[in-house]
């Protein structure tokens, strides 16, 4: 398992949540499934997130970490996490394992406005 931090700058588009990362093959990789209002009260206070973001995320917690989300189960080849301080649970695809071998048991996740 992964234990590094790592980012991605999703931004909205036509009224999706989405997200690219050259780095791993993905463009316009879309945010489904009850990750859109996760995202929503993510970004709140950020102003343009919908211009585009930083996501910061890890197995492991780390200094200033905004939320946790538990792994719930696995369902069509992705895997649902509870974020359970807002009673929220979201389903993360496959993409998930661009960035870990397994599907972690818990995703710590900080959200910053972009520089861009």
């Amino acid at each position: 398992m992964n234990n590094s931090i790592m980012v991605i700058f999703p931004y909205r588009h036509q009224d999706v949540w989405m997200f690219d990362d050259e780095r791993v093959g993905l463009v316009q990789e879309p945010f489904v499934s009850g990750m859109p209002s996760i995202i929503d009260i993510f970004v709140q206070d950020i102003p343009n997130a919908t211009q585009g973001f930083k996501l910061f995320f890890s197995a492991t917690p780390f200094p200033g970490y905004q939320a946790q989300l538990t792994w719930c189960r696995e369902e069509s080849e992705g895997n649902w996490y509870l974020w359970e301080a807002h009673h929220l649970e979201g389903w993360l695809c496959p993409a998930l394992f661009k960035y870990f071998s397994e599907a972690p048991k818990n995703l710590y996740c900080k959200a910053e406005p972009s520089q861009i």
